[in-house]
């Protein structure tokens, strides 16, 4: 019977929590006029921040896990959106993350009905410059920054942990192997996985 009321409670927990998160989210976007075509679900609350110059255009059936209590894989972080000045960040319809961490400093696009496993981060972005000159000057490594567009195609995989970096561009129901470090672009219908990610094979 306890066992009972503890699992009661917990779905309870869960369906309100979930509930209270994507109203005062979907209120969020609606305020700041990002473009959504359709409602977003997230379990949880995430970290969005979107530059005044920035653009989040969001797909419909997007949906976020955030935390402990809904991505329970042992890495409990939320997820964080965030676009820089200038930047787009485009998320495509039917779309599902879990404590995914997008940085946008350039553009970064996420093709229709992507998976991205929990923990998994995507930077289009150096965050510093690579001359340790620069680097020593606020301003200067700011300005020197090398940012590059991320490109992710159509029913995508995306194993857990895994970090994708400036530059890439992801083809069409490629699957990325869990803690993989994606460093360059990868052709459509293929099996990637490693750090740095290598070739495994062909999806037939």
């Amino acid at each position: 019977m306890l066992l009972f009321i503890y699992k009661a409670f917990n779905k309870l927990f869960s369906l309100s929590n979930s509930l209270y998160a994507s109203f005062f989210l979907n209120l969020y976007l609606k305020i700041y006029n990002i473009k959504t075509r359709g409602r977003i679900r997230t379990n949880g609350k995430p970290y969005i921040n979107i530059s005044k110059d920035g653009h989040l255009e969001v797909g419909s059936n997007f949906v976020m896990n955030n935390g402990k209590y809904f991505n329970q894989i042992g890495r409990n972080d939320i997820c964080h959106l965030i676009v820089g000045k200038d930047a787009k960040l485009i998320i495509g319809n039917d779309v599902g993350i879990s404590s995914t961490t997008i940085i946008c400093e350039d553009q970064v696009v996420i093709g229709n009905r992507v998976k991205i496993g929990g923990n998994t981060v995507i930077y289009d972005t150096d965050f510093h410059s690579l001359d340790f000159l620069k680097r020593r000057i606020g301003t200067s490594d700011e300005n020197s920054t090398n940012t590059s567009p991320v490109i992710i195609g159509d029913d995508v995989f995306i194993g857990a942990h895994s970090t994708i970096l400036k530059g890439v561009n992801i083809g069409d129901r490629v699957i990325i192997g869990a803690c993989s470090v994606i460093t360059k672009s990868i052709p459509s219908d293929e099996i990637w996985a490693g750090n740095p990610a290598k070739f495994i094979r062909k999806i037939e």
